[in-house]
């Protein structure tokens, strides 16, 4: 299901969250609902980069993680990746979950930055298995952080 609006879904007054499109539940991955939003400025139709929540359980959850975002190259270092993380905790919230992982991969300190800015534990080091990193294309190794969401976080 795609939106058609540009109509701001979350915003703090420096970014807004524009959903994008929700897709259905993936037998196959089992990330369960996933909802996509762009990142634009705020009051701007701009994409800056784009978040995504999974509210799923599964195998590929557990190095996909729950939540999944870029920011495009001119817009990095101003922690708009950590702003639309906190804007869309109540959406997490809303789906029953009191902690979201996020993976990324060892060598993106930028991810890392972001995940230690919202007080994430780092679970570890996890070495992703062959067949999910040929079927998925994803890294050998992802660092899994835990973030415990909480309505009082600023």
């Amino acid at each position: 299901m795609i939106f058609h609006r540009y109509r701001a879904e979350y915003t703090d007054g420096i970014i807004d969250l524009i959903p994008l499109h929700i897709d259905p539940p993936n037998p196959e991955l089992k990330f369960g609902h996933e909802q996509i939003w762009r990142i634009t400025l705020h009051n701007s139709r701009k994409e800056i980069g784009q978040i995504s929540y999974r509210d799923g359980e599964s195998r590929c959850i557990y190095y996909y993680g729950h939540i999944g975002y870029h920011i495009d190259p001119p817009f990095r270092g101003q922690h708009f990746a950590w702003r639309a993380c906190m804007l869309i905790r109540k959406e997490i919230m809303m789906s029953g979950k009191v902690s979201a992982v996020i993976t990324c991969d060892p060598d993106n300190p930028a991810s890392r930055r972001t995940c230690e800015r919202l007080g994430c534990f780092l679970e570890g080091e996890m070495n992703v298995p062959e067949d999910l990193q040929q079927k998925y294309d994803l890294s050998p190794v992802k660092c899994r952080y835990i973030w415990h969401i909480t309505a009082q976080q600023e």
